[in-house]
């Protein structure tokens, strides 16, 4: 086994224990792991979109924005994340308008902060939001893995080849029912009804999982970089490895809204909705 071999399983295992262990304990530790997962994402942003290097007040306003996300989900209360998130993306849009500052930093805020709120919104409080956010894991993990697989043997037509060349589209239907599959077995291993609703929470999850994967590489490609870091060793950077749960994450909150939006039932609690109770 080589030596890099060595250490992309040594930072797995590691990453493993301290997600899951995060999780397990929920509370203030889970919202302090997204809070440190979104401050992490807004640093690799800003490496390679070099919003330093075209304006340090811009990038400023990036690094107190995301320091503000992280100080209100441990500290803070929920009826502000919203409109406090709402707001600094909306105060970083409207230079970027008038063409003061790059899009790229609005976009970073945006990004980084919502990685952080929505990752804190799915795990909550109760024991609900531990079964909700290991489905998370569960469907996305499973979407990546089955993907690749899946890929690599049948192969076929490139699912976007200016993107991502590696990918296609036999991963991506592969990657899609696993992740379905996977979700639907956690699921029924903790509930006895499990309808079309948890199908179809999965389904859209998987897809937006594989949707965050192909987004870093874009972004990657655009700025020409293998790696958004190598703050991970063996692994590049934190953006590469939650690029597809980040997504899903993000897939999970803006449905609960919508769904809350459409006057059906005020979502309290992501657990809840994601299950269909």
């Amino acid at each position: 086994m080589s030596r890099e071999l060595q250490l992309r399983i040594y930072s797995a295992i590691v990453m493993i224990v301290v997600v899951v262990a995060a999780t397990w304990a929920g509370g203030a530790i889970f919202r302090f792991l997204a809070a440190a997962i979104g401050l992490l994402i807004y640093y690799e942003w800003s490496k390679i979109t070099r919003l330093s290097e075209k304006s340090l007040r811009a990038d400023a306003f990036g690094w107190l924005s995301l320091a503000l996300i992280a100080l209100n989900l441990l500290f803070g209360s929920d009826d502000l994340t919203v409109p406090l998130f709402a707001g600094l993306v909306t105060t970083a849009i409207i230079p970027a308008i008038f063409r003061r500052v790059s899009w790229w930093q609005p976009a970073g805020i945006f990004y980084a902060g919502l990685s952080a709120i929505s990752l804190s919104a799915i795990r909550g409080e109760d024991s609900l939001g531990l079964i909700a956010m290991l489905f998370v894991f569960v469907v996305v993990w499973a979407t990546d893995i089955l993907a690749y697989f899946v890929g690599r043997a049948i192969g076929g037509p490139k699912l976007a080849p200016r993107i991502s060349p590696g990918k296609t589209w036999s991963g991506a239907i592969g990657g899609a029912l696993a992740g379905v599959s996977g979700g639907v077995l956690l699921a029924t291993s903790y509930f006895q009804d499990v309808g079309a609703w948890v199908v179809g929470i999965a389904f859209a999850l998987s897809i937006s999982s594989q949707i965050g994967d192909l987004f870093e590489s874009f972004i990657k490609r655009r700025f020409g970089v293998k790696d958004s870091s190598h703050l991970i060793p063996g692994h590049g950077g934190v953006m590469d490895r939650v690029d597809g749960l980040v997504f899903a994450c993000f897939a999970a909150f803006f449905l609960a809204i919508a769904f809350s939006a459409g006057g059906n039932r005020v979502v309290v609690s992501m657990g809840a909705f994601l299950f269909g109770l």
